[in-house]
C-alpha cells in the first residue's frame, strides 16, 4: 500500500470513527437530504451537522447538489465501492505492516530467557529456563534447532551434549523439538528437519 493509499484509510476510518457520522452515512445512504432534515433527525445543531458534512466531503463520500436555497447531501456509493476495491484487500490490509520488526518479539524473548555463559570462552548463551508459555518455548525451540545442521543425523548422546551446552535439561528440550515437529527421530538417530 503505497503512502497516499495509507493516508486516504487513515482519514477514512477516523471519519468514520464517530458515530454522527455513522449514522449520517447511513441516513444518506438512503436518501437525499438538507443539512435542517439531517440535524432534525439526529437531533442536532445544523453548525454540527456541517461540521460532520464537511468531514464526509473530504473524503468524497459525500456529494452535494444545489437545490433551490437549501443543498442537499447523499452518499457517493461509488466513491465507497472505489475505496473498498482499492484498500480493503487482503493483501493491502497486511501491507500495513511494511516497517514493522516482525522479529522484535521474538528477539524480547530470546534477551529475556537466554543469558551469557561466563565459563565459556566462546561466549555461548545459555538458556535460564525454560519457558513455561508454548509461544515463548517456541521460539527458543527454534533457536535450539538451528544449533544442528541439516540433513546430519545425530546419534542421541551427540543431541544430549548439544542441547547441554544450553541447558541442563536435554530430555525435555530433546521431546519438545520432535513433538513440535523441529527435530524427527527414528531408531534412536535425530535430525533437523526445517
Amino acid at each position: 500500500m503505497n503512502k497516499q493509499q495509507f493516508q486516504t484509510l487513515l482519514q477514512f476510518f477516523k471519519a468514520l470513527a464517530d458515530e454522527s457520522r455513522l449514522k449520517i452515512v447511513g441516513i444518506l445512504a438512503n436518501q437525499e437530504c438538507s443539512v435542517e432534515e439531517l440535524a432534525a433527525l439526529m437531533q442536532l445543531k445544523e453548525p454540527t451537522v456541517s461540521h460532520h458534512l464537511a468531514k464526509l466531503k473530504e473524503l468524497n463520500l459525500v456529494t452535494m447538489r444545489p437545490d433551490g436555497n437549501s443543498r442537499l447531501y447523499q452518499l457517493d456509493s461509488e466513491v465507497l465501492q472505489s475505496i473498498s476495491k482499492e484498500i480493503f484487500t487482503a493483501e493491502k490490509i497486511a501491507s500495513f505492516m511494511e516497517g514493522i520488526d516482525t522479529e522484535a518479539w521474538e528477539s524480547k524473548v530470546m534477551n529475556n530467557y537466554l543469558e551469557a555463559d561466563t565459563s565459556s570462552l566462546n561466549g555461548i548463551q545459555r538458556l535460564k529456563e525454560i519457558p513455561a508459555s508454548r509461544k515463548k518455548r517456541l521460539v527458543i525451540l527454534k533457536w535450539l534447532a538451528n544449533k544442528f545442521d541439516l540433513g546430519v543425523q545425530y546419534p542421541e548422546c551427540t543431541v544430549n551434549e548439544i542441547l547441554k551446552r544450553y541447558h541442563p535439561d536435554c530430555a525435555t528440550l530433546r521431546r519438545e523439538l520432535i513433538s513440535h515437529q523441529l527435530m524427527q527421530r527414528e531408531n534412536g538417530i535425530y535430525w533437523r528437519i526445517t
